[in-house]
């Protein structure tokens, strides 16, 4: 059974940072694209970052450029997002999922990816 734990949440203030990460259990995701996304209460939910699968190329929201990271550790089979800098307006439920797919590309919309974590919320107090 394919499951995805998100970890590294929590409360923080403007300014702080958090590091999130995205443990995969069940199979391998060391060459499939993954994406962090979040939703925050009565929007929809959007990509923040994404990284392909064989040579980690990465996109980012332009809302998060220059201020969050995505990183893999394939050998550890998890995803990782550091986000620096967090503002009010970063506050929302946070998710990884992975798209079961090889490739070079990376995937910016939630439709496109076949597995998800339960996701972790992020608060950032002004």
């Amino acid at each position: 059974q394919v499951q995805l734990v998100e970890s590294g949440g929590g409360l923080v203030q403007a300014g702080d940072s958090l590091r999130l990460s995205c443990a995969a259990s069940g199979r391998t995701f060391s060459n499939y694209p993954m994406g962090w996304f979040r939703q925050a209460q009565g929007k929809e939910r959007e990509v923040v970052a994404a990284i392909s699968g064989s040579e980690s190329i990465t996109y980012y929201a332009p809302s998060v450029k220059g201020r969050f990271t995505i990183s893999r550790d394939n050998a550890k089979n998890t995803v990782f997002l550091q986000m620096n800098s967090l503002k009010p307006e970063d506050t929302a439920v946070y998710y990884c999922a992975v798209k079961r797919v090889l490739g070079n590309l990376y995937y910016v919309l939630p439709r496109e990816y076949d597995y998800w974590g339960q996701g972790t919320q992020v608060t950032v107090s002004s």
